[in-house]
């Protein structure tokens, strides 16, 4: 790809990271990550454990502070604001604001247990968007509906299986209308007959258009649904390209050891 073309594709892009480094004291979880993700696609990330995938996205999501590099969502930097030539972090509040362009599901579903599963997924519209009361339900009813779980809107998160419990948090996070959803592990937690559910929710929003970066193991859905797969290894990209490409003819070793371990 020539120059001009990588800055085209950089500027169409809604997520742009640029060399991208993170230290955790003398560990490098990231070295020098660049990759862009455009308006529509699905970017899935695979490798072991400890590569730096779910440190990518906390990254993103502004959970973690990166030590090198930029990220750009939706055309704007974050976690920073430019004066001249000079950086100045943003303010918890700023970047609260840059948060609600991406919406994220967790390895473990993170919902409020004291809350039945229609509240939790009004809560954030409520108290952060303050939006009436009655749209909000509405919206978030027909996201029930979405994720299949209409019938447990007064449920209690110990009442519904970990399936339904990472459905409800996919709604919860759609709630907020982002124009961007990170998936970490979503099905990490589930006993095997439940990732079905939360697989079959994710190919509908992939479906539909929604932006989505996606770490998973889940090398089927990866191959089904990706526009683009990466794999990562000790911080860093070792492979990319379109999914019957890395996942089924890796150019590198690395790649090609670690899916014959996946698929044992």
């Amino acid at each position: 790809m020539s120059a001009a073309e990588t800055q085209a594709k950089a500027d169409s892009a809604i997520v742009t990271i640029a060399n991208v480094s993170k230290l955790f004291g003398d560990l490098k979880a990231l070295n020098n990550v660049s990759l862009s993700i455009e308006p529509g696609t699905v970017q899935c990330i695979i490798g072991p454990s400890g590569s730096g995938k779910s440190t990518l996205l906390r990254c993103i999501n502004q959970l973690e502070k990166i030590d090198q590099g930029a990220i750009r969502v939706d055309g704007e930097l974050i976690g920073y604001r430019r004066v001249g030539d000079e950086l100045h972090e943003l303010t918890d509040v700023e970047i609260a604001r840059q948060r609600l362009v991406t919406g994220m599901v967790f390895q473990r579903f993170n919902l409020f247990n004291h809350m039945t599963a229609l509240q939790n997924i009004i809560e954030g519209p409520l108290t952060v968007l303050k939006q009436p009361r009655k749209q909000i339900v509405a919206e978030a009813m027909a996201l029930l509906e979405r994720v299949g779980l209409a019938d447990k809107r007064d449920s209690y998160p110990s009442e519904l299986s970990g399936g339904q419990q990472q459905r409800i948090a996919i709604a919860r996070a759609l709630a907020m209308k982002p124009k961007l959803m990170l998936f970490d592990e979503p099905t990490s937690a589930l006993d095997p007959e439940l990732v079905g559910e939360v697989l079959n929710v994710m190919r509908d929003l992939a479906a539909s258009g929604m932006t989505m970066i996606v770490v998973t193991h889940e090398l089927g859905f990866a191959r089904e649904v990706a526009s683009d797969v990466v794999f990562m290894d000790k911080g860093e990209i070792v492979e990319q390209g379109p999914p019957q490409t890395v996942l089924v003819a890796p150019r590198q070793a690395r790649t090609r050891d670690f899916i014959a371990a996946v698929l044992k």
